[in-house]
């Protein structure tokens, strides 16, 4: 199996994109956003972070099949 770069820099820049869609469209929601980030527990934002790749593989698996 061999990485395809066009498609994981097609990916890689559509997250780009998507990440900065709040932070310009409405910057004082994502101030409050961040705020409300920076006073979470690591535990909390780690079991965020593991169920959004977990949702990010299914859908991965679901488009590519």
């Amino acid at each position: 199996m061999s990485i395809d770069w066009h498609d994981f820099g097609t990916a890689l820049a559509l997250y780009f994109v998507l990440e900065g869609l709040l932070p310009f469209m409405n910057p004082a929601a994502a101030q409050r956003v961040f705020l409300a980030m920076s006073q979470t527990s690591p535990g909390h934002i780690r079991l965020i972070g593991i169920l959004s790749m977990a949702a990010g593989l299914i859908l991965l698996f679901v488009v590519r099949n």
